[in-house]
């Protein structure tokens, strides 16, 4: 347990007072509630599907069922409707925010992708304000390099070179407009904000037809989504930042990472890695417990399906 004069960063936080929205899904293009709600300590990041008699999923790697252009944590079961979809840039908002616990109330299968980035979420977590809670907060020190790896894309988690999270990031498209891209940065609260929140998902304009034609992207616009077609910006306002593809890569990859259910101090290296490898990289290092030492209670005591306070 921290002492009382501990810096800020090593106690757990929640928020000071709920807060809703209601926004369209990228994938399901329904219109949904979102609730976000204070939770106890020890708690972390938990999913209640309103419609479903406030069953629960509580946000953790073990819990994700797909990474089809989207983070989907639920029952995995096929018959199951107890899912949720696109959680990413919520919990890479949460991450960002210092937040450790939380219920996250939807009265759908998917949180509202709102402008696509995690601005918005971030928005409403100010809104609702943060609470320090009397619980210090788990971190998961990272002590040997784990690698996973598809073709010529990989993702790795190696011991810190620096405190906290650090991410090295590389993109690479035939699509002229975006090309190869790189970031690198020490993620805290003040990087997020400065370098990542509003950096938005895309996708490529010959490859919509295709999310049409399997159910997804029946929510998207130019109002949520960059749509590039080879050398062109088709969205009339044009990019937030130069490199905004490989920022928003990076927004994905903090949020799969704190479904670690702990802070990571470690560093994470990835090239053309997504929501499939994010999730692989997790479930293969915490197979390895050679390869992690866990300071502090892990924040996902809940179990799928039962119905939360």
């Amino acid at each position: 347990m921290p002492t009382a004069d501990a810096p800020d960063a090593v106690w757990q936080h929640t928020l000071r007072r709920p807060i809703s929205s209601i926004g369209t899904g990228l994938h399901t293009g329904r219109r949904i509630s979102l609730s976000l709600s204070p939770a106890p300590a020890n708690t972390g990041i938990v999913f209640r599907r309103t419609d479903l008699d406030n069953r629960i999923i509580p946000a953790t790697y073990d819990h994700v069922v797909d990474t089809r252009l989207s983070t989907v944590i639920g029952d995995p079961s096929p018959a199951s409707p107890l899912r949720v979809a696109t959680i990413e840039h919520l919990m890479s908002a949460l991450c960002g925010c210092g937040i450790d616990n939380a219920y996250i109330d939807l009265d759908g299968p998917e949180v509202p992708v709102f402008d696509g980035s995690a601005s918005e979420f971030m928005f409403l977590l100010d809104c609702a304000g943060r609470e320090r809670q009397p619980a210090g907060r788990p971190t998961l020190e990272i002590l040997r390099t784990v690698r996973v790896e598809d073709a010529d894309a990989f993702a790795e988690l190696s011991p810190p070179s620096t405190d906290g999270l650090n991410i090295s990031m590389s993109i690479d498209f035939a699509a002229q407009a975006i090309g190869r891209q790189i970031f690198s940065a020490r993620i805290c609260a003040t990087s997020f904000r400065r370098d990542l929140e509003n950096c938005r998902t895309f996708t490529l304009r010959q490859e919509i037809d295709a999310l049409h034609a399997a159910g997804l992207a029946r929510g998207g616009s130019l109002e949520n989504a960059i749509v590039v077609d080879d050398d062109r910006i088709l969205n009339p306002t044009g990019l937030r930042r130069p490199d905004e593809f490989v920022r928003h890569k990076v927004v994905d990859v903090i949020g799969d990472l704190y479904l670690s259910g702990a802070v990571i101090h470690g560093d994470f290296h990835g090239h053309k890695s997504g929501h499939t490898l994010n999730n692989r990289l997790l479930r293969t290092l915490m197979a390895d417990t050679t390869a992690w030492r866990l300071h502090g209670v892990p924040m996902h005591k809940g179990q799928i399906g039962r119905a939360a306070a």
